[in-house]
């Protein structure tokens, strides 16, 4: 096991994240989308109301609070529903409480001397969300892991941290949070883990430069469907775990399945959701994830957007705009075409921008995915056969990279060794 794992603790990882605000079940689902567009990842974490009479809140009653985390493709999936097309400001204005996908197991409060290494089994069994306390003046046990966060420049903190460093390195004992800040937290993410993990890189070698199918973060059970089926089916087939995604495949005459897109909510993280959940309810798949152009002649009437759409701030639905009407196009949800070549069925390499899926070959290297989904913000890469880029074979999520990286170094065999 790399002592990165054993000598860091998870108060290292909070130097620069900012205060955790709460998002209420009551906000609408037009608040939701606003608050995950301004988010810095594609999810929210949903809580009920606190009591006012509730003066001393302790863990357990914070975790029956936590509803789940909210994420674009379940906004999208729910404005995709009959009535919500047909009365969307009606849609716009429900409680995210009927939207959130409940699982109060995704987030679980922990202190900030918690290892790295317990943090991330928290992680590999499901958990996505640490809630830590935050801290008066953390200096952590280590060196600081960055001197920046999302591009600011970290300020420097000198109050007194000592009660929480003699906590991280003597985990058994009780912590005094006299030095913690009274309910203000911070949440950190699998993302956070990773964006730590690729700097401590010379820590873990030579595993980083090692591919992804020797040290087995391959996921093969991965969720997909034919181009060809109804984009809505995608809301069925999507897992509850991360990666959050649906590989959309046309089959080969040899029975695999070539990658031309993905409906995920990492996709749709910036999109006009109107137009993604008219899309998602009416097109094919393929259709959906290669695009449909304005002047494209289609069976279904394509429908007028306007600007203001969402009830008021345009830019809640599409990033901004004029405020004339719109005609649907795939343009409208974030995906580009080749305005020569509408037809999805005669190949991805003729469509670029966010239309195309992230992949990557099972000969790349642990540490170049990892960047590859730091660098695009994604939950996850498509995997690819070695000589063919279409050939889908699995997938490379967050749990999947903890999972190669903590697992023990007697369990794998060496790479000379295999066929």
């Amino acid at each position: 096991m790399a002592s990165v794992f054993l000598f860091h603790v998870v108060g290292d990882l909070t130097v620069g994240k900012p205060e955790m605000a709460e998002f209420c079940e009551t906000e609408s689902v037009e608040a939701a989308i606003r608050a995950i567009g301004e988010s810095t990842e594609a999810g929210i974490p949903v809580w009920r109301k606190r009591s006012p009479k509730m003066v001393i809140e302790t863990p357990e009653m914070r975790q029956q609070r936590f509803m789940g985390i909210l994420n674009p493709f379940d906004i999208v999936s729910y404005l995709a529903r009959d009535w919500c097309l047909e009365d969307q400001e009606k849609a716009m204005r429900t409680p995210v409480s009927e939207v959130v996908v409940h699982n109060a197991s995704l987030l679980k409060e922990v202190d900030p001397g918690t290892r790295l290494i317990d943090a991330l089994e928290m992680m590999k069994q499901g958990v996505r969300r640490l809630l830590v306390p935050k801290s008066l003046g953390w200096r952590g046990m280590s060196k600081r892991f960055s001197i920046i966060y999302n591009g600011k420049w970290l300020k420097n903190i000198d109050a007194s941290s000592n009660n929480l460093i003699n906590q991280a390195a003597n985990p058994s004992r009780p912590s005094s949070s006299t030095t913690t800040t009274r309910d203000k937290f911070c949440c950190l993410s699998r993302e956070d883990i990773i964006r730590f993990l690729i700097g401590c890189l010379g820590a873990l070698a030579p595993l980083p430069l090692s591919s992804i199918s020797y040290v087995g973060a391959i996921n093969p059970n991965y969720c997909f469907m034919e181009a060809s089926v109804p984009a809505i089916e995608a809301t069925q087939k999507v897992p509850q775990d991360y990666p959050s995604a649906v590989a959309v495949v046309e089959p080969t005459s040899d029975g695999q399945h070539k990658i031309i897109g993905d409906i995920s909510a990492t996709k749709l993280w910036k999109c006009d959701y109107l137009a993604a959940a008219w899309a998602l309810a009416n097109l094919s798949a393929g259709q959906f994830v290669m695009g449909v152009e304005d002047n494209m002649s289609s069976s279904r009437s394509l429908p007028d957007f306007a600007a203001n759409a969402m009830g008021g701030d345009s830019k809640l639905a599409n990033g901004g705009g004029s405020a004339r009407a719109r005609k649907f196009s795939s343009r409208s949800i974030g995906f580009f075409t080749n305005p020569s070549s509408p037809s999805f069925g005669i190949g991805r390499n003729m469509y670029r921008g966010r239309s195309a899926p992230l992949t990557c070959r099972v000969t790349s290297s642990l540490a170049a995915v990892m960047a590859q989904m730091l660098s695009h913000r994604a939950t996850h890469v498509w995997v690819t056969q070695a000589d063919n880029d279409d050939v889908l074979v699995g997938v490379v999520g967050y749990a999947d990279i903890l999972g190669a990286v903590t697992r023990p170094p007697a369990s794998t065999i060496p790479e000379t060794q295999t066929s």
